[in-house]
């Protein structure tokens, strides 16, 4: 299998804020569902629910970072150990998504739903969050910047059409500045090609 056929830089996440509401015996709980990149977005989502949903019991929420998923966290808010968070954090894992963050705000009823009847409310919560969302595949990606005088833009262009790379910025001075954008599989194909042209310099790399 080349480069170009290589799916291991892909993974699977949300398209977009999906939301709804699911009541368990007077208990009301607001779902919600971000497609998020950074611990930074986490805290805004989180920060802005606890601003409209002051007045809840429970901000219950699970998220996972990364392209393999390596960074994730759930929490219960104050509801018993592993009641909420993990069940939230579970339906995230069996839909094998990341960069995702979830969570589920809990009017309290007045009726108890014991220890089980938690677990799968949030579940149920967390699976609608889900349901109501689309499921998408993203890229992980590279980008280099790059250096050229003019005699070279037949080259690189040629390299940026044959390998599909995507031009974000491209400023024309005395030289011409390219900033591209490639599937982070095909980085060494690209870095290796880009390293042949004559007088092109590399300015920045980022994997």
């Amino acid at each position: 299998m080349n480069a170009s056929m290589d799916l291991s830089d892909s993974y699977r996440t949300l398209a977009h804020t999906s939301s709804g509401l699911y009541k368990d015996k007077s208990s009301k709980f607001h779902y919600f569902a971000f497609p998020v990149k950074t611990e930074e977005e986490i805290k805004t989502h989180l920060g802005e629910l606890r601003k409209t949903f002051y007045n809840a019991r429970h901000h219950c929420f699970a998220w996972i970072l990364g392209k393999d998923g390596e960074n994730y966290r759930a929490n219960d808010d104050g509801e018993p150990n592993h009641s909420a968070g993990d069940p939230i954090l579970g339906q995230i894992r069996s839909h094998q998504l990341t960069n995702v963050l979830i969570v589920v705000v809990r009017y309290f009823g007045g009726t108890k739903l014991g220890i089980s009847g938690l677990i799968q409310a949030y579940k149920t919560s967390a699976a609608l969050a889900i349901e109501a969302n689309e499921i998408i595949e993203e890229q992980v990606k590279s980008v280099i910047k790059i250096k050229f005088p003019y005699p070279q833009m037949n080259e690189v262009m040629k390299l940026v059409k044959n390998l599909d790379l995507e031009i974000l910025n491209q400023e024309m001075h005395l030289d011409c500045e390219t900033t591209l954008q490639m599937r982070q599989n095909l980085f060494e194909e690209v870095h290796q090609s880009l390293q042949t042209i004559e007088l092109l310099e590399i300015l920045e790399v980022k994997e």
